[in-house]
């Protein structure tokens, strides 16, 4: 059977991490492999993650796209899903990975968002949808090639063989890896977002308000389709 590596790359992730380990404790079948790529923590979540049992590795460079890029030269399935260490995936997340990777015809597939705190965010949540189809509208070149934009929120998973063949994240991605990584995969196969639900934390949304949150992914979003990667990471300020 093919194996999976389930890959948390976390900095600084104590609060979110106990309903994470629960939710993964849960899964049937369990991944083959759970590794976490520590980006410097400060907190408890290497302790946490070492007492779940879960493989621990520190990156040597902090920043999610670094942060996945050693985990996947580091791990040792041969399927990889990428979860954020603030959501949750459904119990039979990990057949469904190795389901919709039998179809070779696609090198990248995603689960379906919702973002979700003490209430359903829904609003955000088709607009997480409909952020997929930003390449329609500003690289249509590209849109036509297969290339969505399948955010790291949706769970991506993928052969590590093919991660590794198109080179990963470009070293100088910060944010909106997951954009330049959708690319990549588009050169060699097809891209999709399965109906399979992940949860995902509205904690942005809860600290910023639905409005000013929205705005700021939109402005991120279109900040990276002219070309402006050097000011992404300061539109984007962390939530923890």
């Amino acid at each position: 059977m093919t194996s999976v590596t389930l890959m948390i790359p976390a900095l600084n992730e104590a609060k979110a991490l106990p309903a994470t380990i629960a939710n993964v404790a849960a899964m049937t079948p369990q991944p083959d492999e759970i590794l976490l790529i520590d980006g410097g923590s400060e907190d408890e979540t290497i302790a946490l993650a070492m007492a779940a049992g879960w493989r621990v590795l520190a990156a040597p460079t902090r920043g999610r796209g670094p942060q996945i890029n050693f985990g996947v030269e580091q791990a040792q399935g041969d399927l990889v899903c990428i979860l954020h260490a603030d959501s949750l995936l459904p119990p039979d997340a990990i057949a469904h990975v190795r389901t919709v990777l039998a179809d070779k015809r696609l090198s990248l597939a995603t689960f379906l968002p919702i973002i979700r705190g003490k209430k359903t965010r829904w609003f955000t949540t088709a607009h997480n949808w409909w952020k997929t189809y930003y390449p329609l509208f500003t690289h249509p070149h590209l849109f036509v090639r297969g290339v969505r934009l399948l955010f790291g929120d949706h769970a991506m998973f993928f052969r590590r063989a093919d991660y590794l063949r198109i080179g990963g994240i470009p070293a100088d991605a910060t944010i909106m890896e997951e954009a330049d990584l959708c690319i990549g995969f588009a050169r060699i196969g097809k891209l999709k977002m399965t109906r399979k639900p992940v949860i995902t934390s509205d904690r942005r949304i809860a600290a910023w308000g639905p409005l000013k949150a929205n705005y700021i992914y939109l402005k991120v979003g279109l900040a990276w389709t002219f070309g402006m990667r050097h000011r992404l990471k300061d539109m984007y300020p962390d939530v923890r």
